[in-house]
């Protein structure tokens, strides 16, 4: 099978997303943030007419266009400021350097004679992350377990001379992969469901007092649930449209069940204040049309439209038969963190996270491997750097409660330039229109590699950095001159020397030109 062309979704519905999942097809999710009585209020003024003359068909299509074209243009920033890039890709090999090569050879001995058969090392390290604290010299006579049970850490090459090599960052962004350089795909979707009984349109209620009177109307009547859907190409900017529906018979259910199923929260933040899949299932007697649209996203009818785009629906497969939810795996990464510390149960799984059980002895975190944007802000009169964004790590991530940037698992069909843009947007608000990339630093270990890309803010424009997620406990500008007095990642505490010195030249560069 050919490589499979990735899916965006434009919605954080974990509904929608489990459909897709069920049909083979892991979604990178991407929330659009539409502001939807705006967006039906400019459409009903453009075409002449109320928001309240539109109909549920019109009204659904606004709404599933505007979502998808909002993440069409968040993905046309990360592939102009990434296709915009300048200066180098330094590329270091860790693994190559006859020191690390030694120590390795070194600790294979000491572990092929070890007395204790599947006694792979120490197990947790004095730091309780995992992390001896020990040097590679002094591992080497008693190896840590990074069995798969175990949290990763990076292996500390503090003082390791690396082999590196360095070339044109823009030769990167026109040879590898990615956005930039996509014949099709990804494609972009998005969705928005209404229902329509009486001949008024519900959308979602958000109080109880809505669902309340909502459900009592809908008690042994009939409505219908209208699903839009927008599917674009990023790679041409081809848009197809379509709208599914389908009439649901609700049964004859009490007073107290209606108290009780607002109790559980589901009804506030869905279209119709009932789900299919949910809890409101028990409460509906039958279904008539398509019921996938009921639940936020048409199986047959995105096929449809895939297919106008000249997609066949099995190029979006990415996910094998039986594979393991994806929560549940991530979870299981991550388990030595302790129950307490176990990522939110909401957080989202996408293409490209996973374990890598890497060369060097550890496993991290990306299967595309990883990256993150060091992104800085100069003086404006000296030109000299003055603050760095820094991640505040959740407690629940690897090595959580350090200090690292902002960054992830690249995703299938980016770069790791357009994935540490996405991933720096999505966890601490770095808006990649505001900023230029200057260079590369790609730490290469055979199956696994991290890019930090190095940036500065575009002059004119100001970056307001917040943890847009739950994967950090705050986000920060921090003095340069402050830095190495956090706690800070373990690749970060190696890094960090080499990497001020690589802003301070980025700087002068700049000035120069």
């Amino acid at each position: 099978m050919s490589v499979p062309i990735p899916l965006i979704l434009a919605s954080k519905s974990r509904p929608r997303r489990d459909v897709l999942y069920s049909a083979g097809i892991c979604p990178t999710i991407r929330v659009s943030h539409v502001d939807e009585p705006a967006a039906l209020e400019t459409a009903a003024q453009a075409a002449g007419v109320t928001v309240d003359e539109l109909t549920v068909d019109q009204r659904v299509m606004i709404l599933a266009e505007a979502k998808a074209q909002a993440v069409h243009r968040a993905y046309r920033d990360v592939a102009a400021t990434a296709a915009a890039a300048t200066g180098e890709r330094v590329i270091a090999y860790p693994l190559r350097a006859p020191e690390v090569q030694a120590e390795d050879a070194a600790a294979s001995a000491v572990t092929a004679g070890s007395e204790e058969p599947g006694r792979q090392g120490q197990g947790e390290g004095r730091d309780g992350s995992g992390q001896s604290g020990q040097s590679a010299t002094e591992t080497a006579a008693a190896p840590i377990d990074y069995s798969k049970d175990r949290i990763a850490t990076t292996r500390d090459f503090s003082g390791v001379d690396m082999p590196t090599v360095t070339e044109p960052i823009s030769n990167v962004v026109a040879l590898q992969p990615g956005l930039t350089r996509s014949s099709i795909g990804p494609l972009i979707v998005g969705c928005d469901s209404m229902f329509l009984m009486d001949g008024e349109c519900y959308g979602k209620p958000h109080s109880p007092e809505v669902a309340r009177e909502r459900l009592r109307r809908m008690r042994g009547a009939s409505g219908e649930l209208w699903t839009g859907h927008c599917v674009i190409d990023f790679a041409s900017g081809r848009v197809a449209r379509g709208a599914s529906h389908a009439v649901v018979k609700f049964g004859d259910y009490s007073d107290k069940d209606i108290e009780r199923y607002i109790a559980t929260g589901e009804p506030l933040e869905v279209a119709g204040s009932f789900t299919l899949e949910g809890f409101g299932g028990a409460f509906i007697d039958g279904v008539e049309g398509d019921p996938h649209g009921i639940i936020g996203i048409s199986l047959p009818l995105l096929r449809k439209l895939v297919k106008g785009l000249g997609v066949d629906w099995t190029d979006l497969w990415n996910v094998q038969r039986g594979e393991i939810a994806p929560e549940s795996a991530d979870a299981a990464g991550i388990a030595a963190a302790g129950k307490d510390n176990l990522p939110p149960i909401e957080n989202v799984h996408q293409p490209g996270d996973g374990w890598v059980d890497c060369a060097c002895g550890r496993k991290h975190w990306g299967t595309n491997g990883a990256s993150g944007i060091l992104l800085a802000r100069r003086d404006p009169a000296t030109g000299r750097v003055t603050h760095v964004v820094m991640q505040h790590r959740a407690s629940w991530s690897a090595e959580g409660g350090t200090w690292g940037i902002p960054g992830g698992a690249t995703a299938d069909g980016e770069s790791p330039i357009e994935g540490a843009l996405r991933e720096s947007y999505e966890e601490a608000n770095i808006t990649p229109e505001d900023i230029e990339v200057v260079g590369s630093y790609r730490e290469d270990h055979g199956p696994w590699a991290y890019t930090t890309v190095f940036a500065f803010e575009k002059p004119g424009h100001r970056v307001d950095p917040r943890p847009n997620d739950d994967e950090s406990k705050e986000i920060s500008w921090i003095p340069v001159d402050q830095v190495p007095s956090l706690r800070l990642l373990t690749a970060m505490k190696t890094d960090w020397p080499r990497f001020a010195a690589r802003l301070d030249e980025l700087a002068r560069a700049a000035d120069c030109q």
